[in-house]
């Protein structure tokens, strides 16, 4: 009797050890390879890589590229940040993590892309697709196109979410290259990927990555991914004293070991990276658009027009250019069918550079270009008739005197703009130098300051007059970046 009752309890014992394991070791763990490569932002240069040209699931690094994609469209006017987006059945269909959106649906275009880059919503991301190029399969070949031209060269695209689909792969060595471009070419956007909390259309959403962004000094980003396919992924980016590191981890066992993982790569990236390196840029491809591959032909799936360029018949007649002022015309004519292709000397191209520099306030020719051209005969102007009587404007009336007046009162350099107020003065500097370099026209020569108030950190650039910091803050919130100018004792 007693045997007889061992047995039951010995399969059940068997069970539970079962449903145990099964609960503390998830199947991905077994199942998902390792993968990691480490990057000196600054430079490209590989400073640690393990398993890097794998191609392994990415899950929601994806999300990377649609993101990009979106930022490419958004940029070129393809759709603002602004655009409602119907919501589609398959959207909506698309299983967690999701932002909960409805089939039909409106949402701004901002909120799906916060709802994207910060909760890693599979709904969102599946809209944003549609929204751009009207299906997701028509996005995940546009996907592909950006990846080539981005040098990440054994990643295929199938949807634009990351979920586990046959052949939709990449390795820890593009999904590191996406993220040195997403910091370099959409600086402006890059913040996104830093934000703990955000509004996404009324729904509060919280980074999946918050916990590494609160305890590795530094960490500004970029995206973690999960499936049961690819493990625990994540592409993280750190700065430290100049230093920029990148890193990408395939394959982790759990949320913990693969941010204690990661953080270990930083400290490696940040140990083996030189102090100052020169800052070699990533070069931002072509814009491409819904045209296709940019080589003159057209791309299943794209609307856009297709141009075609025949080599043979691209110029058939030359037309002679007018005359340059002050310059001798030829003495001989050239047929305009045997007329050279004319190439500017030096001189031209002196005189080019004096214009493009001019700042007259008259459209008509720069002084400097007219001193530096040979001398002509001064013609006088004709007298003015006795019978022509010069109307007299009143003052207070006339357009010119309104100009000079506010001219007069804007020379000096008192005005600032604000950019902002931040939780730290390292996100405020921060900030500042990413807005600096991303509108160097407007803000060369201003000074930038940081104002500690009882709310945060102001981020000002101070040292402008009302027109250069006007103008600076009209371009920078069309690149969508918040600005507000300062007045004279106003910082």
């Amino acid at each position: 009797m007693r045997t007889r009752n061992r047995q039951p309890l010995r399969w059940g014992l068997v069970a539970l050890a079962t449903i145990w394991m099964l609960v503390v070791v998830p199947l991905s763990a077994a199942a998902a390879p390792y993968a990691a490569l480490v990057m000196d932002a600054r430079s490209g240069k590989v400073l640690h890589s393990r398993n890097a040209d794998t191609r392994l699931h990415p899950a929601s690094l994806t999300k990377m590229m649609t993101l990009y994609v979106v930022f490419e469209a958004v940029e070129n006017g393809e759709i603002s940040l602004d655009t409602p987006v119907r919501i589609s059945k398959h959207a909506a269909s698309e299983p967690p993590s999701k932002l909960g959106l409805r089939a039909g649906q409106k949402i701004q275009l901002r909120y799906l892309i916060r709802a994207a880059a910060i909760k890693s919503a599979n709904d969102a991301s599946t809209a944003l697709a549609e929204a751009i190029e009207g299906s997701e399969a028509a996005f995940a070949r546009r996907m592909n196109r950006t990846a080539k031209a981005l040098g990440m060269t054994r990643t295929t695209f199938k949807n634009a979410h990351g979920l586990t689909e046959k052949g939709h792969l990449s390795t820890a060595r593009d999904m590191t290259i996406m993220g040195r471009h997403l910091f370099y070419d959409y600086p402006e956007y890059y913040n996104l990927f830093s934000r703990i909390t955000a509004n996404a259309g009324g729904t509060k959403v919280y980074h999946t990555n918050r916990k590494l962004l609160r305890n590795y000094r530094g960490a500004d980003g970029i995206k973690t991914g999960y499936t049961r396919a690819a493990g625990f992924n994540l592409t993280a980016s750190a700065e430290r004293g100049g230093e920029r590191i990148i890193a990408t981890v395939f394959g982790g066992r759990s949320t913990a070991t693969r941010n204690a993982k990661v953080a270990e790569l930083l400290d490696l990236g940040f140990k083996r990276a030189p102090t100052r390196t020169a800052l070699l840029r990533p070069a931002k491809p072509p814009y491409m658009g819904k045209a296709g591959r940019g080589d003159g032909h057209s791309v299943p799936g794209g609307t856009g027009r297709t141009v075609r360029l025949v080599a043979a018949a691209a110029v058939k007649k030359s037309l002679r250019p007018q005359t340059r002022p002050g310059a001798e015309p030829a003495t001989t004519p050239v047929p305009a069918e045997e007329a050279p292709v004319l190439v500017a000397n030096k001189s031209d191209i002196e005189k080019a550079l004096l214009a493009a520099v001019s700042t007259s306030s008259k459209p008509d020719v720069s002084a400097a270009v007219l001193a530096a051209a040979p001398s002509k005969p001064t013609l006088s102007p004709k007298i003015r008739p006795a019978s022509l009587q010069i109307a007299k404007a009143d003052p207070a009336e006339d357009p010119i005197q309104e100009v000079v007046t506010r001219l007069s009162t804007s020379g000096g350099r008192h005005w600032g703009i604000n950019v902002g107020q931040y939780p730290s003065q390292y996100k405020a500097r921060k900030v500042l130098l990413q807005t600096a370099l991303n509108e160097m026209e407007t803000l060369d020569g201003s000074l930038r300051k940081v104002v500690k108030r009882s709310t945060g950190f102001d981020a000002n650039f101070m040292g402008l007059t009302e027109e250069t910091a006007d103008m600076a803050c009209r371009r920078l919130q069309a690149k969508q970046i918040t600005c507000e100018t300062i007045q004279p004792g106003g910082a």
